[in-house]
């Protein structure tokens, strides 16, 4: 049988490419929640904001055993993926959200100054 929804592992990383390997069923939502330190958790603490590398699944329990299976790997071998595909580590989630919080944050910091 088909599904018809969609499940992603994923690769998020900080400017320092500090990186963090997950998996969702709504990756726009997700890196929303990344960005905006909507967890507490790893993602926040080491600023992992920037969708630097995804893959897309029709079967959930696919997209889970990618992402247990780039968890296991060794970070240069998660940094050749990214490069592969993504040379230049651009967010690839950069024209989803009409506001970036780092475009926020200096709105606002603009406003009490």
């Amino acid at each position: 049988m088909m599904s018809d929804r969609t499940y992603f592992a994923y690769i998020v990383a900080s400017r320092s490419h500090t990186l963090y390997v997950g998996v969702t069923g709504n990756l726009h939502k997700r890196i929303f929640q990344h960005k905006w330190k909507e967890h507490d958790g790893f993602t926040e603490k080491y600023n992992c904001d920037r969708l630097v590398w995804f893959e897309v699944f029709e079967e959930i329990g696919k997209a889970i055993a990618r992402e247990k299976q780039l968890k296991g790997w060794r970070r240069e071998k998660k940094i050749a993926l990214i490069e592969k595909s993504n040379p230049a580590w651009i967010d690839l989630s950069r024209e989803w959200y009409e506001v970036e919080p780092a475009d926020f944050k200096r709105a606002t910091d603009r406003l009490h100054s």
